[in-house]
């Protein structure tokens, strides 16, 4: 059996450029991003939930961390970002109530029973949003009455804005003309939609933009999301034909910009306390959790079904973690070559 408490033979911990403190910070302020153009367009309901997960979340992590250090814990940042990543993953109508019971889930069970921060095998954020859609469905489900309809959208059926007939009329005459292509119209709206759904969709442009933001500081690896994007997008063109779709002829564009893709992506699938260590076990669970979620929302016919994939990856981080172990760690001998188990 190999030696675990022995130096590996090559890097398996994921290399981060900053502290867990400042990734969280960062983490926070793209999602506050997103939170805040949801907001702009629903008369502040959305940053009303952002607030009711905040303080949940804030005094939740005074309970369980006061005793032995203060304020020290609120200072790191994981519970203010676990609380705005519930956030963009929930419907802007949703009552606040039940977006403080999902986040007082997520400090309570999902990060503090498992020994606090890094010990965690899920996402809190992600866990806070199973237990809300899970115990309350049907509230969950009227929170989307009047969104965006439809698991797929074929090119050119989406219902389009004016102004989204004017930029896309300006790509057309310009960008797309250049290279022999056409935008069909109402994917600008996806941008910035104004019917109901949840906050990542309804405030897409400004967490694209706080995407690239944690991206150049290196949050994370920056091949996670773009294995998983690069996956999921390849499958959504190879089409869906269970519910409708042609072959090759599948809606990239929609399938990115709808059902929390990109948070999935550069948050959820990116956050390294719940994922694989090595680099060889990170982009194996990024793909894999980019199949199923492939899966869940074109053969399961679940919108989110990008969040239930990363979730059932997460719940293999353990068993993921023993092999990493097994595979990335040895006795050396003394001429340098590894052996196992002490063998000479």
């Amino acid at each position: 059996m190999p030696d675990l408490n022995l130096p590996p033979r090559r890097k398996v911990q994921i290399n981060l450029s900053r502290p867990a403190a400042g990734r969280m910070w960062l983490i926070f302020c793209c999602a506050a991003l997103g939170i805040v153009q949801s907001a702009l367009g629903d008369k502040g309901s959305s940053l009303i939930v952002a607030l009711s997960a905040l303080g949940s979340a804030l005094a939740a992590e005074l309970v369980f961390t006061w005793r032995k250090s203060g304020f020290a814990k609120i200072k790191d940042g994981s519970a203010a970002a676990s609380a705005l990543v519930l956030t963009l993953l929930l419907p802007n109508q949703i009552h606040p109530a039940y977006a403080a019971l999902g986040a007082l889930f997520a400090m309570a069970v999902v990060k503090h029973s498992f020994g606090g921060l890094g010990s965690n095998w899920l996402n809190p954020g992600l866990g806070g949003w199973l237990f809300v859609r899970f115990s309350w469905p049907d509230v969950f489900g009227r929170s989307l009455e009047g969104a965006l309809p439809g698991i797929i959208a074929p090119s050119g059926e989406l219902a389009a804005s004016a102004l989204d007939g004017k930029v896309t009329a300006f790509f057309n005459n310009t960008v797309f003309s250049l290279l022999g292509t056409k935008l069909p119209s109402g994917y600008i709206d996806l941008l910035f939609p104004g019917t109901p759904g949840i906050i990542a969709d309804r405030g897409l442009l400004a967490l694209l933009f706080g995407t690239i933001v944690i991206t150049a500081f290196r949050v994370s690896r920056s091949r996670t999301p773009v294995v998983f994007l690069a996956v999921f997008a390849v499958l959504v063109r190879a089409g869906a034909p269970a519910v409708g779709g042609l072959l090759w002829q599948g809606d990239v564009l929609f399938a990115l910009c709808s059902g929390g893709t990109i948070a999935a992506a550069f948050i959820l699938a990116s956050e390294p306390a719940s994922g694989a260590k090595s680099g060889a076990g990170v982009l194996l669970v990024t793909a894999l959790g980019a199949f199923l979620s492939w899966v869940f929302r074109y053969i399961g016919l679940e919108l989110y079904g990008c969040f239930y994939a990363l979730a059932l990856m997460n719940a293999f981080t353990p068993v993921v973690r023993l092999f990493e172990s097994r595979l990335f760690y040895s006795r050396k001998g003394r001429a340098g070559e590894a052996v196992s188990g002490g063998a000479a």
